[in-house]
């Protein structure tokens, strides 16, 4: 392997205030780093959510009575719990509440099929999880082939009285909505809880201090693989408490501007997604912000209406959300006199949204890039460039960036290749995955992204192709094999592929090509096997029969000729 650029030539391309290292020993653990935020910010507000808040000092008084309730069901050091929810005030205390337990988070998008949860908790061995009712439907059929023990079912009701007034009216149509009727998880072998008892009981209990360490897991951020077996990826404490610091030594000569008063970040992207969990909740309580969430940004009048009661200072979103906003004419007559950040992450942001976002709000987007595995910021975009340069930035404090051939060796500047990253934020591995793990890190901890980039003179990075055969919508990953064993299994179905195709919408969408084996089988009832199977990102938009699919001389099928 060739040595790394040893000038480093992205450090004289940043920005001034920005260093080009952070004390990764800042702290032992999150659960030291969110007990200072806790008590330093405790007056203040941590989140709003349907109008209602949580103060910091709540959040702290509300993990610790789950905390006590979690270790009092005799969990050992170490478990795993599952949160599956959309973004809530419960979701704050839930996360706090397992990592001061001295537990495992495991998120969990709430809008999987009974297919998709079951394998991630029997994946991850998660013992207990906290749901909100409305998705619990979804876990009564998943649950009897796996180690959950306790579940806390949360509600629309909980916490600061939501049930009163118009607001349940506002839950109704802003979660709910989303959505099949709520039924109560039965079966043997496990309990189950409401969210409120279980924090009124663990007020009667105490808290045990667990020593956390910076070795200690504190995530799996789960994320697709290329044998279409979802795997986590292992983020331990120190991973992102030095995720949090790159990013504060990033953000913070910008933020700075607004002065003492309480920032306001928008957390529109789902918390069980690393970019949210990160950049809204845990940047958020290091800087003392107040993160407004939004459970459900695809109903945009009712998002501006909500974004109409305040003045946000930080907006992180990918380029989907960006561009519906920009789109909808009410959007523009809100108040960005106080939007200093606009961080956009997921997906490639487009020069079209960017420039209307900017002339819309006076705040440039400024493009970032990163993954489960790395916590998940490896490069961003300065903050002060107006012009969109299309790439994704240079890399953070602390952060080293290799663009290499397939045999391990740094190409030339200016030359393709993938893009490897190095630095404290990169994760311990894949959960349980030793040879996963061993093919994606090189031997001297450069993680191999899968994407191909470039790097100019000054240290700027773009992506120029994937490597992988990963689709990306809007944000998420979509691996075509998962897509093509579900699809496989219905009895019609021969041979499939699925590949990315552009959207306008979604910057990708999935494409299934088909060859059947009963001739009946028409593209409804495909679409109706693999909505029963597949969340909705990965559910092919467009389906084709074909008499025969590409392969080569070994029957491999060739995803790229049906890209072509």
């Amino acid at each position: 392997m060739a040595a790394v650029l040893a000038d480093k030539p992205w450090l004289k391309s940043y920005p001034e205030g920005v260093p080009a290292e952070i004390r990764t020993d800042t702290y032992r653990s999150l659960v030291q780093l969110l007990e200072e935020a806790f008590r330093k910010h405790a007056k203040r507000d941590a989140a709003a959510c349907m109008e209602q808040r949580l103060s910091f000092g709540e959040v702290d008084e509300m993990s610790q009575a789950l905390a006590a309730w979690l270790q009092g069901k005799g969990l050992a050091r170490g478990a795993r719990v599952a949160i599956m929810m959309p973004n809530v005030l419960q979701y704050m205390v839930a996360i706090a509440a397992i990592l001061r337990a001295g537990y495992v988070v495991v998120n969990v998008n709430p809008l999987y099929t009974p297919r998709e949860l079951e394998h991630q908790l029997k994946d991850s061995g998660a013992e207990a999880i906290i749901v909100l009712e409305n998705f619990a439907a979804t876990l009564e059929e998943a649950i009897a082939h796996t180690d959950i023990k306790h579940v806390v079912l949360a509600s629309l009701g909980d916490l600061l009285g939501w049930w009163r007034g118009p607001l349940i009216n506002f839950a109704v149509r802003h979660v709910r909505k989303m959505v099949p009727e709520f039924r109560l998880p039965t079966g043997a072998g496990h309990s189950v809880t409401r969210f409120n008892k279980a924090l009124d009981e663990g007020r009667g209990m105490r808290m045990k201090p667990v020593e956390v360490g910076a070795d200690d897991v504190a995530f799996l951020q789960y994320t697709g693989g290329t044998t279409g077996i979802s795997k986590g990826a292992t983020l331990l404490h120190r991973n992102v408490v030095a995720n949090i610091l790159q990013s504060e030594a990033w953000f913070g000569p910008m933020l700075a501007r607004i002065g003492n008063k309480q920032l306001t970040t928008v957390c529109a992207l789902p918390l069980y997604h690393i970019f949210a969990l990160t950049a809204c909740y845990m940047l958020g309580a290091r800087l003392g912000m107040m993160n407004l969430l939004i459970p459900n940004p695809r109903d945009i009048p009712g998002f501006i209406a909500t974004l109409q009661q305040y003045r946000v200072n930080m907006f992180p979103a990918v380029n989907t959300l960006f561009n519906a906003l920009a789109n909808e004419p009410s959007f523009a007559r809100l108040d960005f006199s106080e939007l200093v950040i606009s961080n956009g992450g997921g997906m490639a942001v487009q020069q079209a949204t960017a420039e209307k976002w900017l002339s819309i709000t006076g705040c440039p987007v400024v493009e970032g890039y990163g993954l489960s595995e790395t916590a998940p910021v490896a490069t961003i975009n300065r903050l002060d460039l107006h012009d969109f340069n299309g790439s994704i930035g240079l890399p953070v404090p602390s952060t080293e960036i290799a663009i290499r051939d397939d045999a391990g060796q740094d190409v030339p500047q200016g030359e393709r290749g993938e893009i490897c990253i190095r630095g404290p934020q990169v994760m311990a591995g894949y959960w349980n995955r030793p040879d996963e793990t061993a093919n994606v890190m090189y031997a001297d901890g450069f993680f191999k992204s899968g994407d191909i980039g470039v790097m100019d003179a000054a240290g700027f990075i773009r992506i120029v192709d994937r490597k992988k055969d990963m689709i990306l919508v809007s944000g998420f990953n979509v691996y075509p094999t998962e897509i093509e064993q579900v699809v496989n299994m219905h009895p019609g179905v021969l041979e499939c592929a699925a590949v990315g195709i552009p959207d306008a919408r979604s910057g990708e969408t999935v494409k299934l090509y088909v060859v059947k084996s009963d001739p009946a089988l028409a593209e409804e009832d495909l679409s109706a096997f693999c909505h029963d199977q597949l969340t909705a990102y990965k559910r092919p938009k467009y389906i084709e029969f074909r008499d025969e699919l590409p392969k080569s001389n070994v029957g491999k099928i060739l995803r790229r000729e049906l890209r072509s």
